[in-house]
């Protein structure tokens, strides 16, 4: 049994400089519903240990349900050291989506302006399994993934695909 407990899926939250050119990013390239956008306070982001001032945070959702949190410190942070391969720096990390129809996708955010890591895009990593790695506009590595067979992968989704 999970100490967890979850009630909800997964948030992940990604600290961003320019809270406006990210959202445009999720929302209109992405297609990412936002959810909310608030401000927190000073005292209580000091409290939380997220900053020593204030910040904005947007709420976005993916159609499957899980959420992305952008929050932009009223200080701007630290800029981020990008790495030529995604896993030469440790503490790297990357948001996966999985998707249907890849390839289309792919011409879809390249009409778009997107450049892809991963070349060529998609490609087959191992049999029945396609990625294509590109980047947010501050950087953030996103993943897209198509399984041939998304059952043998998720068997306990496999009902809801």
């Amino acid at each position: 049994m999970s100490a967890l407990h979850m009630t909800v899926p997964m948030e992940v939250g990604i600290c961003c400089r320019d809270l406006d050119a990210l959202l445009a990013f999720y929302t209109d390239v992405l297609g990412l519903t936002l959810v909310n956008r608030v401000s927190v306070p000073a005292g209580k982001a000091r409290e939380t240990g997220l900053s020593a001032h204030g910040y904005d945070v947007a709420r976005l959702q993916t159609p499957y349900g899980e959420r992305i949190k952008l929050l932009q410190p009223q200080v701007a942070p630290e800029a981020a050291v990008r790495s030529t391969a995604i896993l030469d720096r440790q503490g790297a990390t990357y948001l996966t989506f999985i998707v249907r129809d890849l390839p289309g996708l792919v011409r879809t955010l390249q009409a778009r302006g997107i450049v892809f890591d991963s070349t060529p895009a998609p490609m087959q990593v191992r049999p029945g399994t396609w990625l294509a790695f590109f980047r947010d506009p501050e950087g953030n590595v996103l993943e897209l993934v198509e399984y041939d067979d998304v059952a043998a992968y998720r068997p306990d989704l496999a009902a809801a695909n």
